[in-house]
């Protein structure tokens, strides 16, 4: 198939460039090479404009090529490799996206959820395949200044083990989980193997032991499957359908970790409200900048992190990938906006 016309070429190389600036440095060194390459190199560029505009983004691509068995080398070893195989690429990448799946998101969820007494029942809301619906079954390592926490499942160690950094003085209790659901627009199967396959391809080069962690959860998950819709959660008969499924006597709580941002406004406005309409706990982790927080500081730079909240009350700064917790509630229902 002939390349993609010379405005598209251009917003490939546009949005590569930006990506080699802005985003891959000090995350990604051979993204950041690839990106660059791709940046100027116009044949490239116009074989990955034949991607919808919607499935090419950088991490997207990069993951889709590594998955089909693109070589993770140098930039014109791995252009070979997409000249190559440009339609198997366009074809692939046409059909995925975003769905990283990262379950150390759990460990700033965690204090969250330890503030919810009784049993659970936990729905997400873009859950892939599921990693997040499982925090009572994985192992918690905090970290403090001067000394630390470690959390285990009552049946010991987990294969998962999540070490975070802490600040402050979070609640920190395993949930009972007792019923896990989640919807999400394409949910991923852990026992698949080109699913699992896909997934830890999201995970970009460089990032020690993220691969290996995904693996681990994805056999946890595989042991006990969770409920996983397909459907558009912003459509408020699917969101109240699954919720109508938890099992009475356990508190419903929705999740929405890292979500939001990728909803379009309209979309998300009415997710939220329909989330506010259930009897349910709401818990999400999102952009200061992203919602009015019942807190006079969380939607501000010095905020320090994304908002963990519960029911629109900002209760912590974290990391959105779950690599620190700056707690910032006090006892009596406050929160410290100096953490």
């Amino acid at each position: 198939m002939d390349a993609a016309p010379g405005d598209e070429t251009a917003a490939v190389v546009e949005r590569y460039a930006r990506f080699a600036r802005d985003e891959a440095p000090g995350r990604s060194a051979l993204y950041s090479e690839w990106a660059t390459g791709v940046a100027g190199d116009d044949v490239i560029a116009g074989l990955l404009a034949r991607i919808p505009a919607t499935r090419r983004q950088p991490p997207l691509v990069f993951a889709v090529t590594r998955m089909l068995g693109a070589p993770e080398a140098a930039y014109p070893a791995w252009a070979a490799w997409v000249r190559g195989h440009a339609d198997e690429l366009v074809a692939e990448a046409s059909t995925r996206r975003l769905q990283t799946n990262e379950p150390q998101r759990c460990a700033a969820l965690l204090p969250a959820l330890a503030g919810i007494d009784g049993p659970v029942a936990l729905l997400e809301i873009g859950a892939s395949a599921g990693l997040c619906l499982y925090p009572d079954r994985y192992s918690y390592r905090y970290r403090w200044s001067d000394g630390g926490a470690a959390l285990d499942p009552q049946d010991g160690p987990s294969r998962v083990v999540l070490d975070c950094d802490a600040q402050g003085d979070p609640p920190l209790r395993l949930p009972h989980v007792v019923w896990r659901a989640g919807i999400d627009l394409h949910p991923l199967d852990a026992a698949d193997p080109g699913d699992r396959r896909f997934l830890t391809s999201l995970v970009w080069p460089g990032e020690t032991g993220r691969a290996d962690r995904i693996r681990a959860a994805l056999d946890v998950v595989a042991d006990d499957p969770p409920l996983l819709v397909a459907g558009d959660a912003t459509d408020p008969a699917v969101l109240r359908a699954l919720a109508a499924r938890a099992p009475r006597g356990a508190t419903l709580v929705v999740t929405t970790p890292g979500v939001l941002p990728h909803i379009a406004r309209e979309g998300r406005a009415r997710l939220v409200a329909t989330i506010r309409e259930l009897d349910a706990v709401w818990i999400t982790i999102d952009p200061p900048g992203l919602h009015e927080w019942r807190h006079p500081h969380a939607g501000t730079d010095a905020w320090g992190g994304f908002v963990l909240a519960r029911d629109g009350e900002a209760l912590a700064a974290v990391d959105p990938l779950g690599g620190f917790v700056q707690w910032r509630a006090s006892d009596d229902g406050s929160v410290d906006a100096a953490g």
